[in-house]
């Protein structure tokens, strides 16, 4: 009997940690004439469900270490199995002895088309186009996982972006939006394929340097401070070459609250600089560059 128990032990253990993420999915269906109607419900809670049951990197994770993220999917239209809408995908991640959450991933994707039907199974297959919604879903979930790994290791997403761009690849052949670099120069296919190219290295080493900056927060301040001062300006050699990168944009969707918090108190160091920097390279924040004290 002992024996058995322990066997069920080890297996539910086992399945609780095969996942990554503690991700919270949410349907909004305000924009539709029913909210009321069952089959968002049963969408939000299938897409939870698929997001973090899934085991998506084949490694064992804490409970403390699974990522934290969300994605926000709001439902512009629906049409029997049919729906239009836009989804908003965040992850954050621990600061080193501190109970502070880093966003990392901020990205508002608006090219979402998909099917569905209510109580359908929703099965991940790298390599075969299953809908656009497990696409689309599983997709930005190993966005998710390889941006986290890359504020720990430079370059350590790659597997999760190889994988998300072999998602993007079999997506093409869908045609739905968002998967072709003709659909436009902001979408998923430059996401991941300028995250994946060597012209792009200095934005994935501005993530690294970033994050180590930020971990020495608490430890020493005004040393973290020049640290993640030194990670943004080196983004001035990405600029020079690409001074619209996309990356440039999503590095600051989900940094630029962070930042201008970063250098608006504590220990002072020398910024003019940065704020000169920050207003060239991503003049869209410069409301908040204006924030940082001299």
């Amino acid at each position: 009997m002992n024996k058995i128990v322990f066997f069920f032990l080890f297996l539910s253990f086992g399945y609780v940690h095969a996942q990554q993420l503690n991700c919270s999915v949410t349907v909004n269906a305000q924009n539709m004439g029913n909210p009321n109607l069952q089959v968002y419900k049963t969408l939000e809670t299938s897409l939870n469900e698929f997001v973090n049951k899934t085991d998506w990197t084949e490694q064992s994770y804490k409970q403390q270490e699974k990522i934290n993220c969300s994605m926000y999917i709001t439902l512009l239209s629906h049409n029997s199995d049919q729906f239009t809408a836009t989804i908003q995908v965040q992850s954050s991640r621990p600061v080193f002895n501190s109970s502070y959450e880093t966003p990392v991933l901020n990205i508002n994707d608006k090219d979402f088309g998909f099917t569905y039907t209510e109580f359908e199974n929703l099965i991940f297959n790298v390599n075969s186009f299953q809908s656009n919604l497990v696409s689309v879903i599983s997709f930005y979930t190993y966005m998710i996982v390889g941006m986290d790994r890359e504020t720990f290791e430079f370059k350590s997403g790659d597997p999760y972006f190889q994988t998300a761009q072999t998602i993007a690849t079999v997506a093409q052949q869908s045609n739905n939006k968002g998967w072709s670099q003709l659909d436009g120069n902001q979408n998923r296919y430059f996401l991941i394929n300028d995250l994946l190219s060597p012209t792009y290295n200095e934005i994935r080493k501005t993530v690294f340097d970033y994050h180590q900056g930020l971990d020495l927060m608490t430890e020493n301040s005004k040393l973290a401070k020049e640290k993640i001062k030194s990670a943004l300006l080196s983004l001035n050699k990405l600029y020079n070459s690409k001074p619209n990168a996309y990356l440039t944009r999503v590095f600051f969707d989900a940094k630029s609250d962070e930042v201008a918090s970063i250098f608006s108190g504590g220990p002072n160091i020398t910024i003019t600089d940065l704020v000169e920097n920050l207003n060239k390279i991503s003049p869209m924040n410069s409301s908040k560059w204006a924030m940082l004290k001299y």
